[in-house]
Order: structure tokens, then C-alpha cells, then sequence
């Protein structure tokens, strides 16, 4: 209150900053062409910094390779293991947000800068990435259930490929697939724009999670076809033995750049 005022009244612009301050972040009215020129323009990030983006690559290569020794020791937990993959994904590409931003801002992309990107956001990102642990325990706890009333004792690798393809466990494979379906869903509507968001607007994490499934639900089909390209990419990207995710991998952290930003108003 202003003590100067006898009436009382607030002074001028507090009520409008006051309500300024709790408006929901503000999205942008996205078209079914933009997912494309994400990718041209994730794409173009990776061709004008390549270096950055092959060691990125690189790493995703790598976690490609471990997944597959750790398919061969747990079966049960191939879908949710697949999942930790694509959620590991984002926090690794920090470092692909960072060039991004560096591109827009016409400065230089540094090395060092995109390994130290999460410096400043230490706290946020480590609170959203414990939500998706989580996530990511339950489904890997509900897969392993499926698997253990679906058969008796838990197959191999083979095993369990073999599983899928059995007419007589039809009831096994809907019951995969829907768990499945229902946690990747969520996981992707909480975090596809989320940790772009957190370290460019310096924004805390619940914000950046419930901004990004406002952003799914409010605009599902453009969401869901972005999802759909990443995860057709991402398939044919392991084929022979990972060695596309040396490429695509860095495209698709730059153009995720590209996909918050077009999504979330200045």
C-alpha cells in the first residue's frame, strides 16, 4: 500500500505487474510444416559447428552400445531401458542447446561452453531429471511385472523377441505395448521442451514440465507428429549398430533447440 495515498490503493502498476508475474508462460500457434523446418534448421546448427556435434554423436553411439550389453543381461527391461536412452537424451544434448543458442546470438559455439552448460541450472535440471527417474522406475517396475505373469521365469533375449512375435501372446504384447505407450507419453509430453527451456529462461523445473505438457496438450497433433519424426529417426539411426546417431542424434538435439523456441513466446 502507498502510505502517501489516503485511499489505500496499491500503487500504479503493481496490480498489473502482480498479475503479469502469474501469467502462464505464453505459447506460440505452431503449423504442421514446423516440425520440418526443425530439423532443416537442426541441421544447419550441426553443419555450422560439425565438431561439436560428432562428439555429441559419439556419445549417443556409445550409449547405444552399452544398452545392447545390457539387453543380453535384462530382457525384461528392453522398453524401459529404451526409455532411459531417449531420456538421457535430452540432458546430453545440453550441450547441443548451448551451441544452438550460441548460433541465434551470432556468437562463436565453444567446446568447453557446451560441456559446462548445465553449470548455472545445477538445481533445476536435477530436480526435473529426479522426476523422470522416477518416471522411468515405474515403467521399467510395470514392464518387469507384465513379463513375470506373462511367462514362467523371465526369458532371454531371444527369448523374448520371440515373445513378440507369437500370435498366442497377443494379451502379453497389447499389455506391453499399452504400458508402454502410456509411460513414453507422458515422459515426452513433461520434457519436450522442458530442459531447453530451463537453461534458456533460467525458469524452475515444475515450470518447465507443466509448460511443456500445456504445449502437448494444447497443440497433440503437431506434438505428436514432432515426437513421430524424432522416433522414426531415432529407429533408423541404429541402424547398422548405432552408427547413424553419430549424425542424427546431434541434428535432432539441435533442432529440439529450434522446437522450444519456436513453441514458447519471447
Amino acid at each position: 500500500m502507498n502510505p502517501n495515498d489516503p485511499s489505500g490503493s496499491p500503487p500504479p502498476g503493481t496490480a498489473d505487474e502482480g498479475r503479469a508475474a502469474k501469467a502462464p508462460i505464453r505459447l506460440n500457434r505452431l503449423r504442421f510444416g514446423d516440425p520440418f523446418r526443425w530439423l532443416a534448421l537442426g541441421w544447419r546448427d550441426f553443419v555450422r559447428a560439425p565438431a561439436i556435434g560428432l562428439f555429441y554423436g559419439a556419445c549417443f553411439m556409445v550409449m547405444g552400445w552399452a544398452l545392447l550389453e545390457v539387453y543380453e543381461a535384462a530382457p525384461a527391461y528392453v522398453m524401459a531401458l529404451s526409455a532411459g536412452f531417449l531420456l538421457m537424451g535430452p540432458f546430453l544434448c545440453l550441450g547441443l542447446y548451448r551451441t544452438s543458442q550460441r548460433l541465434e546470438q551470432r556468437e562463436k559455439p565453444d567446446f568447453g561452453d557446451s560441456l559446462l552448460a548445465w553449470d548455472t541450472r545445477t538445481g533445476q535440471l536435477a530436480i526435473f531429471g529426479f522426476v523422470l527417474l522416477i518416471l522411468e522406475m515405474l515403467w521399467g517396475r510395470a514392464t518387469l511385472v507384465i513379463f513375470a505373469v506373462s511367462f514362467d521365469g523371465m526369458p532371454d533375449l531371444k527369448g523374448s523377441l520371440l515373445a513378440l512375435t507369437d500370435p498366442e501372446n497377443l494379451g502379453f504384447i497389447v499389455a506391453w505395448l499399452g504400458v508402454g505407450a502410456v509411460f513414453a507419453g507422458l515422459i515426452y509430453a513433461v520434457s519436450v521442451i522442458s530442459i531447453p527451456m530451463i537453461l534458456h529462461r533460467q525458469t524452475d523445473a515444475i515450470t518447465a514440465g507443466l509448460t511443456s505438457m500445456r504445449l502437448f496438450f494444447s497443440q497433440t497433433a503437431v506434438m505428436i507428429l514432432w515426437g513421430a519424426i524424432i522416433t522414426v529417426l531415432v529407429v533408423l539411426a541404429l541402424l547398422p549398430w548405432f552408427a547413424g546417431l553419430l549424425v542424427i542424434g546431434p541434428v535432432l538435439g539441435h533442432a529440439s533447440w529450434h522446437a522450444y523456441r519456436a513453441a514458447v513466446a519471447d
